[in-house]
């Protein structure tokens, strides 16, 4: 079963109408006791970093996704600012987030990129995988996912990046560390790339 997390900030209809054509077991829920028996957690994001870190905190699941997360090691998947929301801090908010990969989400600065790019980064863009975790598989890269943000994960640690897109220069796109998955992109958008990814997250 896969917790989609609902709190209050994120595309979960798109999630779930993806996962019910695929026919594997989910839920929408913010229901902690749910959530506790779900054996994998999507953590959607629309917005800025403080405005859902706020979501999450208030909704008091904050504990018991440390517990099943980093206890339990279930594996959980962050889109778009649910990815940030793994990263330490943002420049974006003051608030910490969960620091559950080693980084800090910083905004795109096209002073030091070679091109100037206008932000936010929005539209479709092919990405390039750095790092095999088997979430792209039957993953057309060159097609790649649609993106909208003006903010990108600097990980800690360069071994945690697993994908990279090129706009005005290369940044993160993908992260992972052990049982931990980000995505800035959202592939809820991706048509048949987005499929696969989500299957391949049911399966790994």
């Amino acid at each position: 079963m896969i917790g989609i997390i609902d709190y209050g900030s994120g595309n979960v209809g798109a999630i779930a109408n993806i996962y019910k054509q695929l026919k594997i077991p989910h839920l929408i829920t913010g229901d902690l006791t749910a959530l506790e028996q779900a054996e994998r957690y999507i953590l959607p994001g629309v917005g800025d970093f403080d405005t859902t870190m706020e979501h999450v905190r208030a909704s008091g699941m904050v504990d018991m996704l440390n517990h099943q997360v980093l206890v339990r090691k279930k594996k959980v998947l962050g889109i778009c600012v649910g990815m940030q929301l793994l990263a330490q801090s943002s420049e974006e908010g003051v608030l910490p987030g969960l620091g559950w990969i080693p980084g800090r989400v910083r905004r795109i600065d096209g002073a030091r990129l070679a091109h100037k790019p206008k932000l936010p980064h929005m539209g479709w863009n092919d990405i390039r995988e750095v790092r095999t975790t088997g979430l792209m598989r039957d993953v057309d890269m060159k097609r790649g996912f649609y993106f909208l943000h003006s903010y990108y994960f600097d990980a800690d640690r360069p071994e945690d990046v697993t994908a990279t897109v090129t706009y005005g220069g290369e940044m993160a796109c993908g992260v992972a560390h052990d049982n931990v998955y980000g995505f800035q992109f959202h592939p809820e958008k991706g048509h048949a790339n987005g499929v696969a990814l989500f299957r391949n997250f049911a399966l790994i």
